[in-house]
C-alpha cells in the first residue's frame, strides 16, 4: 500500500476534499484527516454526518473512540492528543492512532482488531516532520492510502485539482524558512554551505525522523551509516559525512528548541 498526502489552508478544506474523494472512488476508510486544536479545548469529533462522533474531552492526553459505521465495523479512530512541539492536534480516520503514536503523542488506544490490521504499510515517517510544521501554522493535512501506483497517482492529480499543496512543496517551502538562517550558521565553520547543502540537509531531516528524535549523532550512527555509505558511493567525489553529521546536529537542535518552545508556553 501507499501513502498519498496533501496540505490544506483549514479544516474545512480538508474534510471537504476528504467528502470529494468519494467521487473516484477513495472510501471513506482510506482517508485519515490531522487538524490543529485550541489549546484546553473540548469538542466533540464529528467524521462525517453518517457517523458516530468520536469522543470530546480537554486535549493534553490522549483520547479517543472506535468509529462505527451501521454495520458495526470500525471504519477507523477519532483521536485528540499532544504531539511534542506541535501541541493539541486532532485525528479522524484509520491511520490516526499509528500517525499520532508515530509523532510521540504516546496513543495507546486501538479499534480491536480493525486498527490492528488497518492500512499502515507505507507511512512514510520520514514525513511525519512536514505533517508537524503544517500543523504548528494551523493547516490541515489529509492523507489517503492507496493499493497500487495508479491509484496513487491519480489520488495525487486529484488532491492537486482539490487546491491540496503536495508534502513534497510543502517541505520545500519549510526548508526555504531555514535556509538563510542555517546558511549563516554554516558559512562561520569554514565550509561552502552552496555545495554542502543537499548532505547537510539530509542530516538535518535525518535528526526529524521519528526514530531519531532527540537523540543524539553518535547514539544513531549505527542506524545511519547504510544511508551514509549510499551517499558516499553515489557522491564518490564529495565529503559527505561533515555536512550530514553537522546537518544532524542542527536539526536535533531545531526540534529540541521547537519542543522547549512549547513547554514554556
Amino acid at each position: 500500500m501507499k501513502t498519498v498526502t496533501g496540505v490544506l489552508a483549514t479544516r474545512a478544506d480538508a474534510e471537504h476534499v476528504a467528502g470529494n474523494l468519494e467521487s473516484i472512488g477513495v472510501s471513506r476508510n482510506r482517508v485519515t484527516l490531522l487538524f490543529p486544536g485550541e489549546p484546553g479545548a473540548t469538542a466533540s469529533v464529528p467524521v462525517s454526518p453518517t457517523e458516530q462522533p468520536g469522543m470530546g474531552k480537554a486535549l493534553g492526553g490522549v483520547v479517543g473512540a472506535a468509529v462505527g459505521t451501521a454495520g458495526g465495523a470500525h471504519a477507523g479512530m477519532a483521536l485528540a492528543a499532544a504531539i511534542p512541539g506541535v501541541g493539541p492536534v486532532f485525528a479522524i480516520g484509520a491511520l490516526a492512532s499509528v500517525v499520532l503514536g508515530a509523532a510521540g503523542a504516546g496513543v495507546g488506544v486501538a479499534a480491536g482488531g480493525a486498527l490492528e490490521n488497518a492500512t499502515t504499510t507505507g507511512l512514510p515517517e520520514d514525513e511525519l516532520f512536514v505533517y508537524e510544521d503544517a500543523l504548528r501554522k494551523g493547516r490541515s493535512v489529509i492523507i489517503v492510502t492507496a493499493e497500487d501506483d495508479d491509484s496513487a497517482e491519480a489520488i495525487r492529480q486529484f488532491l492537486t485539482a482539490e487546491g491540496a499543496e503536495s508534502v513534497d512543496a510543502a517541505r520545500q517551502q519549510w526548508w526555504i524558512g531555514l535556509r538563510s538562517a542555517e546558511q549563516e550558521h554554516y558559512s562561520p565553520l569554514g565550509r561552502n554551505f552552496n555545495a554542502d547543502e543537499q548532505f547537510y540537509r539530509m542530516g538535518f531531516e535525518a535528526a526529524l525522523h521519528a526514530r531519531n528524535r532527540c537523540k543524539e549523532y553518535d547514539q544513531m550512527l549505527t542506524e545511519l551509516v547504510v544511508e551514509l555509505e549510499e551517499l558516499k558511493r553515489r557522491y564518490p567525489h564529495d565529503d559527505v559525512e561533515e555536512p550530514f553529521r553537522r546537518g544532524y546536529q542542527r536539526g536535533r537542535e531545531y526540534y529540541q528548541n521547537i519542543c522547549n518552545q512549547v513547554k514554556a508556553a
